[in-house]
């Protein structure tokens, strides 16, 4: 069992940042892939970025690819996701989530690859 919690929203001007923080519970965190999803009124849950259990691994949704980056502390059970460049469109609901597997083509977009989820955090971007 692993319980999320998220933590880092607010509101922020656009071009503003923020880093979102996901601790987790449990002794087998770094066993986990974690993922950051967001989800906007009215719409889906959106895949944002994903890392793999070591770090090594990396994926990010084309709208924020080069303003967001995720990393992992597995000594915290901490992942981050630092936004950058913030955009009005940003806001949303962040949602981080974990992983056991398996790991097949674009797992990492699916929100059905995840086993645990944290309650969310809200991102307001003002223009």
């Amino acid at each position: 069992q692993v319980q999320l919690v998220e933590s880092g929203g607010g509101l922020v001007q656009a071009g503003g940042s923020l880093r979102l923080s996901c601790a987790a519970s449990g002794r087998t965190f770094s066993s986990y892939a974690m993922g950051w999803f967001r989800q906007a009124p009215g719409k889906e849950r959106d895949f944002v970025a994903a890392i793999t259990w070591s770090g090594g691994g990396t994926y990010y949704a084309d709208s924020v690819k080069a303003r967001f980056t995720i990393s992992r502390d597995n000594a915290k059970n901490t992942v981050y996701l630092q936004m950058n460049s913030l955009k009005p469109e940003d806001t949303a609901v962040y949602f981080c989530a974990a992983s056991s597997g398996p790991y097949t083509s674009r797992w990492y977009k699916a929100p059905d690859s995840y086993d645990y989820w944290g309650q969310g955090t809200q991102v307001t971007v003002s223009s």
